[in-house]
């Protein structure tokens, strides 16, 4: 049986999704889904995980 991830602490970031940035439309994609996150009241914004070479829609805390 496989446990939840643990619930994020003061100061971390929950990420809603990922997007790879080879992608030929760049960050639009995540930009696009950002937004339509932020249509439902959630607090959504786009960054670069340089090292994972993706785009990641999160939320702040």
């Amino acid at each position: 049986m496989s446990t939840p991830p643990p619930a994020p602490g003061p100061g971390q970031r929950t990420v809603l999704e990922r997007f790879p940035a080879g992608s030929p439309r760049g960050s639009w994609p995540a930009e696009e889904y950002a937004a339509g996150q932020r249509d439902q009241g959630i607090d959504a914004h786009v960054v670069m995980d340089l090292p994972a070479d993706q785009f990641l829609v999160i939320t702040r805390p």
